[in-house]
């Protein structure tokens, strides 16, 4: 079954941060936003694309028993712990936090003349008490054109080390390109246009911006009709 999220249909988020705005589109309840027919999907419980301004900060805030996957989209973006330390996020880079037993952490637009774009997937771990680490990647355009990149993984050492039962993946799909994605039994799938559009899933249209959560599917063909970046998350249920 693919059920189709059209933009418009979700929450959009806005408000003032240290040196700054964001406004973002949150996919699922998070902070006062509370939508009961979208708490989560499968091990993915939080999923923000947020856009901070020029310099703008999300202050330090604490966190515990969540792994954080975080994509920038457009910018640069800057972590920090307690401590200022963390890295720093280019177009297409991905970060894996495990926040585990806990710990602090900022969002940073990285630059004082341009938006900063990320989004941030937050995934219920599979044990309690696991010992916070940040890790993250460089990723070119040319890596993730017309296939499916996997970003983070829980089994597969490809990818980032995620302890939650879930593969994140990224791709440049081009105009005219197709690809494929097989889903094991009791797994589902999260996919977001992230830009570009329009992509054909199966038999479903979705634009720029628009999501799809996918259930009881054994395998999944996207085709471009313009170029597209994505994110798809494959989760088991």
């Amino acid at each position: 079954m693919i059920t189709v999220r059209q933009p418009e249909s979700i929450y959009k988020a806005s408000g003032e941060i240290e040196n700054g705005a964001f406004s973002g589109r949150w996919h699922f309840s998070f902070d006062e936003y509370m939508d009961y027919d979208n708490m989560s999907f499968g091990r993915l419980r939080v999923f923000n694309d947020d856009t901070l301004s020029p310099g703008a900060v999300w202050p330090l805030h604490p966190h515990r028993e969540i792994e954080v996957v975080t994509y920038c989209a457009e910018g640069e973006f800057r972590h920090a712990d307690e401590n200022g330390e963390g890295g720093i996020l280019k177009k297409g880079w991905v970060q894996h936090t495990t926040v585990g037993s806990g710990m602090w952490h900022s969002e940073i637009n990285n630059l004082e003349d341009k938006p900063m774009r990320f989004i941030q997937m937050w995934f219920m771990p599979s044990k309690p008490g696991l010992k916070p680490s940040v890790e993250q990647r460089e990723v070119e355009q040319k890596e993730r054109t017309n296939k499916l990149l996997l970003l983070v993984s829980y089994k597969n050492p490809e990818g980032l080390k995620m302890y939650s039962n879930a593969d994140v993946y990224s791709c440049f799909l081009q105009k005219g390109q197709s690809v494929k994605h097989s889903l094991e039994k009791g797994h589902g799938v999260y996919l977001y246009v992230v830009e570009g559009g329009h992509i054909l899933l199966n038999d479903h249209h979705l634009p720029a911006l628009a999501a799809a959560k996918i259930t009881d599917e054994t395998e999944l063909t996207l085709n471009a009709q313009n170029d597209a970046e994505l994110l798809l998350v494959d989760t088991l249920l």
